[in-house]
């Protein structure tokens, strides 16, 4: 029997040691700035035997040695990638979209085009769900959304704007039948956000502990329910490297599980989870 077969046949009983697990925690830590405490050794374990099964690798010490030798870098983005991606959902935490509907959208400076960036979109629930009130609200006026994340695999997927049709219920009637196509035949079980939507979202890959893109000012930004997984150093590290591309007047938007306390002083809090640049 092929040696490969061997390790396939006894993938399921592959452990997670802890000196593995410590080196696949600092690694993600250095890449990413993700904090991983010991009760994700489970999600470890769970998200990366996939990869052990398709290599044909008998331990996790022989896959962190693949994803970091020199010709390892397409796997080291895959690991990259299944050990960052969170769950997100369309028109999460509503009142946000309230504040973008009612405050954010109606300032907009005549002649200008109004500015959005999703700094953390995953697979795309959130932008598309900006864009939807952005263009309810300003019709023919100029508006503009960048949405970034770390995992390419998740921008691959939120730029084809297609999900199981299970996500409908998070999507309000009228969005539902102005902005989404209800999958037929092939696609059947499938939701489709509509093309006039898609085309007006740049995605783009960026890693949130790097140097800043360069990019033009925005008038919000959305960093929501991504810094619970930064320690308080990088934290600060990626809300300064953000606000540098926040206008003055403009609001910082993060989860309400989350806040600004002790991370920067200089923004001020407008409602809860929920600030603006002076």
């Amino acid at each position: 029997m092929p040696a490969s077969a061997i390790h396939k046949s006894n993938l399921a009983t592959v452990e997670l040691k802890e000196k593995e697990f410590a080196q696949f925690r600092d690694l993600i830590y250095r890449i990413a700035g993700i904090s991983m405490s010991p009760a994700k050794k489970p999600l470890v374990t769970s998200r990366l035997a996939k990869r052990l099964k398709h290599h044909g690798l008998a331990n996790f010490g022989e896959y962190f040695q693949m994803i970091t030798a020199a010709n390892g870098k397409a796997e080291l983005q895959m690991a990259v990638d299944l050990l960052t991606t969170n769950e997100t959902h369309f028109f999460r935490e509503p009142k946000h979209f309230d504040f973008l509907r009612q405050r954010i959208l109606p300032a907009r400076k005549p002649g200008k085009p109004l500015r959005i960036w999703s700094a953390a979109c995953s697979s795309g629930e959130e932008p598309y769900s900006i864009a939807m009130v952005a263009d309810e609200v300003l019709g023919s006026a100029p508006w503009e959304i960048v949405a970034s994340d770390l995992s390419t695999r998740m921008l691959e997927k939120a730029r084809t704007g297609l999900y199981p049709i299970e996500r409908l219920p998070e999507i309000p009637r009228h969005y539902l039948s102005n902005y989404c196509l209800k999958g037929t035949g092939s696609q059947d079980g499938t939701l489709l956000i509509e093309r006039k939507l898609r085309e007006r979202i740049q995605f783009m890959h960026h890693n949130l502990t790097g140097t800043p893109p360069k990019l033009a000012e925005f008038d919000a930004i959305f960093l929501r329910n991504v810094m619970i997984y930064f320690d308080q150093n990088t934290k600060r590290q990626v809300v300064s490297h953000l606000l540098s591309l926040l206008r003055p007047g403009g609001y910082f938007l993060v989860g309400h599980s989350e806040t600004l306390n002790g991370i920067n002083e200089t923004l001020r809090l407008v409602q809860p989870a929920v600030y603006l640049k002076p």
